[in-house]
């Protein structure tokens, strides 16, 4: 509800004091923080192994991988992760990268040197050159491609569409915006196979929800041919965590805390800006960005990242669906015994041909043309 002028006015707009509010609190807190563990990182760190232990309890939720789906290890230039496809692994060509002797980490800049592609190589993926580029969640601490096998598997079966699941860098060992780096590194290097960028679907759950977005925006910023489609499950956007479901619904939400929330965005951030566009795309302008979809649970403390994103589309004139689920908690799709969850795959399945059917299309007139 707006109750004032523009920030730099007489009144800030409700949403912009709790932005502000909450990005002070956090970023004072995590400086406390830093002041007075500056041994954490030399050896075993008691926090993070606990946030990781929380986080296993989690990915042990999802259940199993459909057994149609097949898993395979892979690379997408120097970025490891892991292909998830029907039928069984295939073996495939892989590029090489040569790694910039003067890239910094945690630098977004120039995509390192390509090198090495094999002549005629095309890009992993579907028969019709539809791929899904996925990062899991995890708090940016934890998590892998092997503990979310069960979500993206079955997003893989519903769609027809392979994916590759990629193993980004986490904190506290690698911190912002390492896995933006690594994310767009991996998207390149699917441009530079061949692939073309209406035939990716950009996607991920909670956190790598909101590195999705991070990803794209990052995408955008470097002149690169924008993916097809934007989706995320439960994306956490806003590392301030100033959003009022946060505190309304943390009675209501059996998965996900803040305590949780604000462990892993201090280790992730360490002294950056927890409103930087790159770690939380919630406050970034999505102007040029494709369509986008996003659900969530209304149960779940994350419930408002996925309106702010929304709104955030909404105001750059984007193609946007955010879905809140009635009665939901955090990442609802884990369990298929309930009705919402077997609609949400549906919706996302529908989204994602119908944004991608016209590259189907052309790739297939394509092959035809070359036969």
């Amino acid at each position: 509800m707006r109750i004032g002028a523009s920030v730099g006015g007489p009144y800030f707009f409700a949403p912009d004091f709790f932005r502000i509010a909450g990005a002070t609190l956090l970023r004072s807190a995590m400086a406390f923080w830093l002041q007075n563990s500056q041994d954490r990182y030399q050896g075993k760190n008691p926090a993070i192994d606990g946030l990781r232990a929380r986080y296993a309890a989690l990915f042990a939720r999802f259940g199993e991988a459909p057994a149609s789906i097949g898993f395979t290890p892979g690379k997408l230039g120097a970025i490891p992760g892991e292909w998830v496809r029907s039928g069984a692994p295939q073996a495939r060509e892989q590029v090489q990268w040569t790694v910039r002797p003067d890239r910094q980490a945690g630098q977004i800049g120039p995509v390192d040197r390509f090198e090495g592609r094999t002549p005629g190589a095309q890009a992993e993926g579907s028969d019709d050159g539809r791929m899904i580029l996925y990062f899991h969640g995890g708090g940016y601490v934890a998590g892998s491609p092997e503990s979310h096998r069960p979500l993206i598997a079955r997003l893989v079966e519903s769609t027809g569409i392979p994916a590759f699941s990629v193993r980004y860098r986490l904190a506290p060992e690698c911190f912002f915006p390492a896995a933006v780096r690594d994310g767009i590194d991996a998207y390149r290097a699917l441009l530079a196979q061949g692939a073309s960028g209406c035939s990716i679907i950009v996607a991920g759950d909670e956190a790598g929800g909101g590195l999705a977005f991070a990803v794209t925006l990052a995408i955008r910023n470097a002149g690169l041919e924008m993916p097809a489609c934007v989706v995320a499950r439960s994306p956490w956007a806003d590392l301030s965590l100033s959003g009022l479901s946060v505190l309304n619904n943390r009675k209501s939400d059996s998965v996900q805390d803040w305590e949780t929330l604000f462990l892993c965005a201090r280790h992730y951030l360490r002294q950056s800006n927890p409103c930087d566009a790159y770690a939380s795309p919630a406050y970034a302008s999505f102007v040029s960005f494709p369509p986008v979809m996003v659900h969530a649970g209304a149960h779940e403390i994350l419930r408002d990242d996925a309106s702010k994103l929304g709104d955030r589309a909404a105001d750059a004139n984007v193609a946007v669906s955010v879905e809140i689920y009635e009665a939901m908690g955090h990442l609802f799709q884990m369990d298929l015994s309930r009705d919402e969850a077997k609609v949400s795959l549906a919706r996302l399945t529908q989204f994602i041909r119908a944004k991608t059917a016209d590259a189907s299309s052309a790739y297939r007139e394509a092959a035809k043309a070359s036969a």
